[in-house]
């Protein structure tokens, strides 16, 4: 475990901070306001309630699948491309052990973005909400409790799908255009309920996909992590 958190911690330190910590300011910050955008000037229907609202507002943080195809691009193709990857496979330990400890430092920083974000739209659209009303009928105990329950397990589905680029696109064609169109069409995906398909049942096959992704990258990191 410990050698998992320093090789998290490498990962940080490797990264283009200044992009990175850039993308972690802006996305929050176009998030937060989204969901009275959309109410305002896409639709009032998106503002009938609460518990619509707190739809809406999963469907916004989707934008966070993006963002982890971002770190592939750094944590792993980039280091491809530049071979310096290369060093990092001379350290003593396995190849599964570093591709887990990247695959880790993704899934945290997602995670972590995703529910932070969530909490500040949250909190943005409330306070809204209470200056200039522009959603119909009173916040209650069981629109937080949804609220709170969804931030924390939407944001982990958000996190799982955002890996489903890593394996084929990431490791194996290490093609970073195809990994950002990758993670764009997976970010759109809520748009299949205009095609009459259940939303639900899309997002439980990108997960699974997800999390195959996770399984073979780790699974097959000393076959398809060589240069």
């Amino acid at each position: 475990m410990v050698i998992l958190t320093n090789l998290m911690r490498l990962e940080w330190k490797k990264l283009k901070q200044k992009s990175i910590v850039g993308e972690v300011v802006i996305y929050p910050l176009i998030l937060m306001f989204l969901p009275v955008y959309f109410i305002e000037a896409v639709s009032p229907d998106f503002g009938k309630d609460y518990a619509t609202v707190i739809e809406l507002n999963m469907f916004i943080q989707m934008g966070f699948i993006l963002f982890g195809g971002s770190l592939i691009n750094q944590v792993f193709i980039d280091e491809y491309k530049n071979k310096t990857i290369s060093l990092a496979f001379r350290y003593p330990i396995s190849r599964k052990k570093l591709f887990t400890a990247k695959i880790l430092f993704i899934g945290l920083f997602v995670f972590l973005l995703t529910m932070i974000s969530y909490m500040l739209t949250g909190i943005a659209t409330y306070i809204v909400d209470q200056v200039h009303p522009i959603i119909q009928g009173d916040l209650t105990s069981f629109d937080l409790l949804t609220f709170f329950s969804q931030m924390v397990f939407r944001s982990l589905i958000i996190t799982l799908m955002s890996f489903v680029p890593l394996f084929y696109f990431g490791i194996c064609k290490r093609a970073t255009i195809p990994t950002v169109i990758c993670a764009i069409v997976v970010m759109q995906s809520h748009f299949v309920s205009m095609i009459n398909l259940n939303f639900d049942l899309i997002l439980t096959v990108l997960t699974i996909l997800g999390v195959v992704s996770i399984v073979l990258s780790i699974t097959t990191a000393e076959k398809f992590g060589e240069i």
